[in-house]
């Protein structure tokens, strides 16, 4: 029996599910592409700490964690009493209210260059706003930005070749191509330049080298051109203070989303004072931009925010995961290397996997075991297959691509999960499902 037929056999109500969902979303009976699955994805019921459920009844070791939002865990008790007790206060108040500063005093408490705040209803409103503020202030149109950096759908955040996109002032060049970036930035065309927190997909799955991005945020600066930082994903997750806090950057603007409250559906834009400033109301109209939107700082979603960051701000959260991360990484990858196979996994509170041939191995702060981007990007295919066989095995990952952790992971979990891994690879490549790359000796 096939891993498919096996899935389709075990899962008959994900299945009757997935039948109802095609009648009515056209992107193959899911709201969201990464929750497409060949031949269909579990659909869930409920979730608790590091576990989730299916509608058939099966139990996972959960790694997707809200796409990164729930560093937490799911349900963490905080959280949501927090939201309990506001929602019987109330969920929309349409009006100015406590928790709104009190949220923005936190996060101003953790991000040294957060002098004015925004909130918005996700990141992706954050990064929207980010470059309009951004080209009202410098009088420039174009944007920058980098392959494989990823920011969001809307127009200017997507691949330019996306069907329906329109992005004429946009302009995407290579990561790491440092002249490249001058040569564009010296132009002084450009309103700003974006980057992803840690590095291209999900906090790096290319990551990026330290000196380049401190490099890009000083010709930036020196072109004149607003540097945004995208922790939509990143932080809180990698620190108090996010990633552009470890590794001490000062962009001009940063967004933020997912952790930074608590799981709930939210943005923020943080940035300087005089940047920021487009916003505020000035004679003439025309010379501000309003800013509206019904879900900017819901009570409710404040509420979750500020329980979350009074856990976020000490930092302990964050050095658990990634405690938990170099754990994983290091049990998986021994597990791994005495099987001959070349599979890795690399990264820090999410733990991506590198599908080979590995140039060396994975050290201590969790970089990738080659310097090619090309290879960090490969073996899509291979890795959703094997995500089915994981499913099978009990392990609820991001389409097999990673391991997204949180404060809820035991040893346990790590230890059941790298167990999991190996069988699962064994007969992904018994059955002809993946193949191996030939080991190669660093």
């Amino acid at each position: 029996m096939s891993i498919i037929d096996e899935f389709v056999k075990s899962h008959p109500r994900s299945k009757q599910l997935h039948e109802r969902a095609l009648a009515h979303f056209a992107a193959r009976g899911v709201t969201h592409v990464g929750r497409i699955w060949e031949p269909f994805g579990p659909y869930m019921t409920h979730a608790q700490g590091s576990r989730i459920w299916d509608a058939d009844g099966c139990e996972y070791i959960e790694y997707r964690n809200g796409h990164g939002a729930l560093i937490l865990g799911h349900g963490h008790p905080d959280v949501v009493k927090a939201i309990q007790d506001q929602v019987t206060k109330g969920t929309l108040c349409s009006a100015s209210h406590e928790l709104e500063i009190e949220w923005a005093d936190l996060i101003k408490g953790m991000v040294p260059t957060a002098e004015r705040i925004e909130f918005f209803a996700c990141g992706q409103e954050a990064n929207m706003m980010g470059i309009r503020v951004a080209r009202a202030f410098t009088g420039r149109t174009k944007l920058l930005k980098f392959e494989e950096n990823f920011h969001g759908w809307a127009d200017e955040l997507t691949s330019p070749s996306v069907p329906g996109v329109v992005s004429k002032e946009t302009r995407v060049i290579p990561m790491h191509d440092l002249r490249a970036l001058e040569d564009e930035l010296s132009t002084e065309q450009y309103a700003v330049v974006l980057t992803e927190g840690g590095g291209a997909h999900m906090s790096g799955q290319v990551p990026w080298d330290p000196d380049f991005i401190r490099a890009a945020g000083r010709l930036a600066g020196k072109h004149g051109t607003i540097w945004l930082l995208d922790e939509v994903v990143t932080g809180f997750r990698d620190g108090p203070a996010g990633w552009g806090g470890l590794m001490g950057l000062k962009p001009d603007l940063t967004t933020f989303g997912k952790s930074v409250a608590g799981g709930m559906p939210a943005g923020v834009l943080t940035g300087r004072a005089d940047v920021m400033g487009m916003l505020a109301p000035r004679t003439p109209p025309g010379s501000w931009i309003p800013h509206s939107g019904t879900w900017n700082a819901m009570p409710v979603v404040c509420a979750a925010g500020i329980a979350a960051c009074k856990l976020l701000r000490s930092g302990s959260v964050q050095r658990q995961v990634n405690s938990t991360g170099a754990y994983m990484r290091q049990t998986a990858n021994k597990a791994l290397r005495e099987c001959g196979y070349n599979w890795r996994l690399y990264g820090r509170s999410i733990i991506h996997l590198y599908f080979g041939p590995v140039d060396f191995e994975v050290d201590d702060a969790g970089n990738p075991p080659t310097r090619d981007a090309r290879k960090m990007l490969a073996g899509g295919e291979e890795k959703q297959r094997l995500g089915l066989y994981l499913l099978q095995h009990g392990i609820h990952t991001h389409q097999g691509r990673m391991f997204i952790l949180s404060i809820a992971h035991t040893k346990d979990d790590i230890n059941r999960t790298v167990d999991a891994l190996v069988k699962a690879l064994g007969e992904a490549m018994a059955d002809g499902s993946i193949g191996e790359l030939p080991a190669q000796t660093p």
